[in-house]
């Protein structure tokens, strides 16, 4: 869903920007960094939750010692 987010506000945003006379695709390029910001930052989440919720001790199961 926030990916469907960035990308209606992205395109809102080429089209204002584009009536303000910015060039259509620097204005483009701004929508598409916004939409693949989205999509980086929804394919890493469960791999952020992931390490976020590793206990302490958890290392020394891979032969770290503590």
């Amino acid at each position: 869903m926030s990916v469907f987010v960035a990308l209606t506000v992205g395109l809102v945003w080429w089209i204002t920007a584009w009536a303000f006379g910015i060039k259509a695709f620097d204005a483009f390029l701004l929508t598409a960094l916004i939409v693949v910001t989205a999509a980086a930052a929804r394919i890493a989440k469960p791999f952020m939750d992931q390490l976020r919720r590793r206990e302490p001790g958890d290392m020394a199961r891979h032969g770290a010692e503590l």
